[in-house]
């Protein structure tokens, strides 16, 4: 059985509005597809490794030229991996933090994004690996003003980073739910959970 694969990044917990609103994606996403479990990692906790120079000289060894000392520095790498390609529905929520994503999220996309696994290049073109059929990304920013055409829109590193990502990697299909001002006035706060909520119970994906 497929699964929906969850990845959580905010520090916060029970404080966190990524978190929150992720809650009810998921529900929304195993109620349009019931055949669907989900694995979830909370990369804020997990504390996904860098990667290093052995790292990358696994990435770009040959089967035959890889010693014990680079399948070791890739493990971590190809579990990740796997653990992608075999999901049905990416389901990712992160803060805006200093303009982009989490550190430890860009930990998780270092990991995964690796040629020949997940995307391939012929010398003229790149071409995504990762046959999943859609990903969801909730997205929050602490301030008003990032959605486009706001006076911060050219400030928005996230959002535009991961549909790239997605695109990148072979995901055609990406939803986005976005809530602003998580850090301002709590009765505004309110009212963009609450719109928040209706785009999530708006949300409608197509099985391919």
């Amino acid at each position: 059985m497929t699964y929906l694969l969850r990845l959580d990044c905010s520090p916060r917990n029970s404080d966190s509005v990524s978190r929150e609103l992720a809650d009810n994606a998921e529900k929304r996403l195993l109620t349009l597809i019931p055949s669907l479990s989900t694995k979830t990692r909370d990369l804020a906790t997990e504390n996904l490794p860098h990667i290093t120079n052995d790292t990358i000289a696994g990435f770009y060894a040959p089967p035959s030229g890889k010693t014990e000392k680079l399948k070791a520095a890739t493990a971590l790498s190809d579990e990740l991996i796997q653990e992608l390609k075999m999901a049905d529905t990416l389901l990712i929520s992160a803060p805006m933090y200093n303009f982009g994503v989490p550190s430890s999220l860009k930990a998780w996309i270092d990991q995964i994004v690796r040629i020949n696994k997940t995307f391939a290049f012929d010398g003229s073109q790149f071409e995504g690996l990762v046959a999943v059929k859609r990903s969801v990304l909730v997205l929050s920013y602490g301030a008003q003003g990032y959605a486009q055409g706001g006076d911060l829109s050219e400030m928005d590193f996230l959002e535009p980073y991961l549909r790239a990502l997605m695109s990148f990697l072979g995901i055609e299909k990406t939803h986005v739910i976005r809530i602003e001002g998580t850090t301002g006035d709590p009765d505004a706060l309110e009212t963009a959970k609450r719109q928040a909520l209706v785009d999530i119970s708006q949300l409608v994906v197509e099985e391919s």
